[in-house]
């Protein structure tokens, strides 16, 4: 396995957070002298709550046991500066599933992570509290470089074939982070970081119009959606090399996994389809584009779209053209995994089970 090395932003450059302190670990298990080791990783986001449980195998590891919940944690953040009831409780409710899997598969250690969400609100420590309490789950709110790093670890493996620097990114519901990665020597180094206050929630959010039944008023919210993501990115898309060579993208979140699976047509979602999957860029734009003259009943039609995802994912469309605008690869990597994989290997490093 490809190792990732440390990396610290420039002085100057934006960071949002600052509670990334020593990681939160907790063991468990291991007066049962499990001979086989059970690993966990909890990533609690701005829109989903994920959990990965699995058993090192070899250079790499076997999942055991996965959930996925839409809890649309930063619901309301961008206005009020503070978490909802309402999303602490279906985030509570599905940290309470979360906390069972735990235990039934007798996990030896685990990792539980939030991000933009908890850094955001002002009651993001009360509600961190509340969640132990109440799960026995012990929250570590990382800041942006750790979630940038985590999610590097996580999905490195499937960078596109190449040489000369590649850009990783992974649009999430609060925050977008863009990591500049060179690969040699088998490691893959992060050369360097941005984190942008813009997910596909609080783009959602801060633009509004999701609901609008104009398709010619939703293409004017999406270019200004365009528009505030661009100049978010401005000051670190000056700073970034211009390739000699047909530039490396690999992007990580739902956003492009839902837009991958449009491309290939799929009724249903279907990971081992998605996940390794290279997209040529001008397909993903096309999409992008289709998506924004919509209206949301008529993205609510789309397969891997649905209701659930028809209000969010035209703000990631005009994440992920932004990205394209200041990357422009000619084709686009799709990984479905991220920071939980990211941590089950440094878990499994750390214990001397994975190489």
């Amino acid at each position: 396995m490809a190792n990732v090395a440390d990396a610290r932003p420039r002085a100057g450059r934006a960071r949002h957070g600052g509670r990334g302190a020593a990681p939160q670990v907790k063991r468990r298990g291991e007066e049962r002298g499990q001979a086989r080791p059970t690993y966990a990783a909890l990533d609690l986001g701005t829109n989903n709550c994920r959990l990965l449980i699995a058993r090192p195998a070899g250079e790499g590891f076997v999942i055991i046991d996965a959930f996925s919940r839409i809890v649309r944690l930063g619901e309301g953040l961008a206005t009020t500066g503070r978490l909802s009831d309402a999303a602490i409780e279906r985030a509570i409710a599905a940290l309470g599933v979360c906390a069972d899997k735990l235990r039934r598969r007798n996990v030896t250690l685990v990792r539980s992570v939030a991000t933009e969400a908890c850094r955001r609100a002002t009651n993001g420590p009360a509600f961190v509290a509340r969640v132990h309490d109440e799960t026995g789950i012990r929250l570590d709110v990382i800041d942006a470089g750790e979630e940038a790093r985590l999610a590097v670890l996580g999905c490195q493996a499937l960078l596109p074939q190449g040489d000369g620097p590649a850009l990783i990114f992974d649009i999430g519901g609060g925050s977008t982070e863009l990591v500049l990665v060179e690969t040699r020597d088998g490691r893959a180094h992060i050369l360097d970081w941005f984190s942008a206050p813009w997910g596909v929630v609080s783009l959602t959010e801060a633009e509004g119009g999701h609901g609008l039944a104009s398709a010619s008023a939703q293409r004017t919210v999406y270019e200004r959606m365009h528009r505030r993501v661009a100049d978010a990115f401005a000051d670190f898309a000056a700073t970034l090399p211009r390739p000699d060579r047909p530039p490396r993208l690999l992007g990580t979140s739902g956003t492009v996994t839902t837009l991958a699976s449009v491309h290939l047509g799929l009724p249903a979602y279907d990971r081992r389809a998605v996940d390794g999957l290279v997209v040529p860029a001008a397909s993903m734009r096309g999409i992008s584009t289709r998506l924004s003259n919509m209206t949301l009943a008529e993205r609510s039609t789309l397969p891997c779209i649905g209701g659930e995802r028809a209000d969010l994912v035209v703000a990631g469309c005009a994440i992920l053209e932004a990205i394209l605008d200041l990357w422009p690869a000619d084709r686009l990597g799709v990984a479905d995994r991220g920071i939980r994989e990211g941590i089950l290997r440094s878990l499994m490093a750390r214990d001397g089970v994975l190489a």
